[in-house]
């Protein structure tokens, strides 16, 4: 008898205890799914993330606005030597194209934008130099034979000149290569493209000094 009430005294225990083993536990099932939700998250922040940078890549060039304090002054004066096989032709200055509408472009010979752009820019000054647009192209703190070597590659035609310390870039706010300045026929600076030019942003910013 004792035996049978030690048997049947433990029965409710075993199965209090299966009972146990049987119950969801709602914690674990509550952190899974805020796991989940975070993970969801991040992933589309990541993902926005990269959208936001191939958008910026995608976009070759940008043009200044109000920002740009050179906007709407004169361009500031500079005297600079030819870049040229030839030492003996004389320095060029602002003062040279007073009254001409300027394109005056910032470049050097290791800048893979410049390469990419150095075909439209004399593309466009052999088509507009009859109009009386002048191209200038300032080479940017480089060697004297690269500079050469670019032009000749690029078989451009249009004057040339070596800013070897860079201060003229600085003056006019130059803050990386490629950088076209656009300057009408009263020498005040009327806009910037920072970057790579294109097609359309060279016409954009053409008609503005063409007028």
């Amino acid at each position: 008898m004792e035996r049978m009430e030690a048997e049947t005294g433990a029965q409710p225990e075993v199965k209090a205890a299966e009972t146990e083993k049987e119950i969801p536990v709602p914690g674990r099932k509550r952190s899974r799914k805020r796991s989940i939700t975070i993970f969801a998250i991040v992933s589309l922040v990541n993902i926005g993330l990269l959208v936001f940078l191939w958008t910026q890549l995608l976009t070759p060039a940008k043009v200044t606005g109000s920002n740009d304090p050179l906007i709407g002054h004169t361009a500031p004066d500079f005297t600079l030597a030819v870049l040229s096989s030839h030492p003996t032709i004389a320095d060029i200055s602002m003062a040279n194209y007073k009254g001409k509408p300027l394109v005056i472009n910032f470049w050097n010979s290791t800048c893979v934008p410049c390469m990419d752009e150095a075909s439209l820019l004399q593309q466009e000054w052999s088509r507009l130099q009859p109009q009386g647009v002048t191209f200038i192209g300032i080479d940017f703190q480089d060697i004297t034979s690269d500079g050469l070597s670019f032009l000749h590659k690029y078989g451009i035609t249009y004057p040339n000149v070596m800013d070897t310390t860079g201060s003229t870039a600085i003056d006019f706010g130059v803050s990386g290569t490629p950088e076209t300045l656009f300057i009408n026929s009263q020498g005040v600076v009327v806009s910037r493209v920072s970057g790579e030019l294109t097609q359309q942003t060279l016409q954009q910013n053409l008609q503005l000094i063409s007028h």
